[in-house]
């Protein structure tokens, strides 16, 4: 509006149609230089917004990652003094370990094990809560609180609860005539007693989430579903599980990751024995990286692991994309 009241107005300044006419054309010029400015600002916005992001991503993970990745193909240990250049033979000195074979079978038996179960009580979890009935905020609270407790206090009480003779897992199989067990000094018990702490400490940080997306679904389905004469179990089975597709893909490759990470549990509770029986990635690369101050080595580890979590996570995406109803 402006520019235009301005070039009427030096258009009837300059009387000569001469100069009008390059007035004219000055002015076309200006606009549509104005016009290109504010579409290249309107088109750098979006990446401006990110830069803080992408400046903290690319300083705080890729180049650490890509300095792993470089480490990884020297051999750096307490037996030499310069880095020496393998290439990949750490990582074949990795996967030709049995060793660490093994600890990829427990990592893998921990995530196939503990991810479903965690998953799907915190899903139950959710649709129960969500009900309205007395004291639901208190049962929310009760069930949420083992995510607030820390991992190593968790452990530390679940350290007692597997203790052999007198702790509670034991008292309470007594009752039923079973022999009191060794569970964190059996090789084949192990394993799964540190499962059971993981389910325990992780369903309620993921309850948390399916309620989160269970609020946010469309009422209005529900009610036209209870019109038609559905009942609680068929909004549920054929409505609220379709829906939180989306949440359920979220929620599953966070379950994933947190249990690739495990090492408080381990380190307080078993230290990685029986055998190795409860050695896992995460804790195996903190051992060898800071006691046996093996960077090469530890560097490997960490590009194993981070492929086997990216792997799994675009496969998860691309599974189940198609699959997911997005509001």
């Amino acid at each position: 509006m402006r520019s235009n009241q301005l070039k009427l107005k030096l258009i009837n300044y300059y009387p000569n149609s001469a100069n009008k006419s390059e007035i004219v054309s000055s002015q076309a010029k200006i606009s549509y230089s104005a016009e290109r400015r504010s579409r290249f600002w309107a088109a750098a916005l979006p990446y401006l917004l990110i830069l803080p992001t992408l400046i903290f991503v690319a300083a705080f993970t890729l180049l650490p990652l890509i300095r792993v990745g470089y480490d990884s193909l020297f051999i750096q240990n307490q037996a030499v003094q310069t880095p020496k250049f393998t290439g990949l033979g750490n990582y074949i000195a990795l996967f030709t370990d049995p060793g660490y074979i093994h600890v990829i079978k427990n990592t893998a038996i921990y995530v196939i094990m503990t991810v479903p179960i965690s998953v799907f009580l915190a899903l139950v979890l959710a649709l129960l809560l969500n009900i309205k009935f007395r004291a639901q905020g208190l049962y929310r609270l009760a069930f949420f609180y083992p995510t607030v407790l820390p991992m190593v206090s968790a452990a530390t009480i679940f350290l007692f609860m597997y203790t052999p003779g007198y702790g509670l897992l034991n008292v309470f199989i007594e009752f039923f005539h079973i022999p009191s067990q060794n569970w964190l000094g059996d090789p084949n018990l192990a394993l799964v007693a540190l499962m059971i702490l993981g389910v325990w400490k992780q369903t309620g940080y993921f309850m948390v989430f399916f309620l989160a997306g269970l609020q946010g679904l469309p009422h209005d389905i529900f009610e036209s579903a209870k019109l038609d004469g559905a009942n609680v179990i068929q909004s549920t089975r054929y409505l609220s599980i379709p829906l939180l597709r989306g949440t359920t893909l979220f929620v599953t490759t966070i379950a994933v990751i947190n249990a690739f990470e495990t090492v408080d549990q381990i380190y307080i509770m078993t230290g990685g024995g029986p055998v190795n029986s409860t050695g896992m990635m995460l804790f195996n690369l903190w051992q060898t990286l800071f006691s046996y101050l093996d960077v090469g080595k530890a560097s490997a580890m960490s590009i194993v692991l981070i492929a086997f979590l990216l792997i799994f996570t675009i496969i998860n995406f691309i599974s189940s994309d198609r699959r997911i109803t997005y509001e």
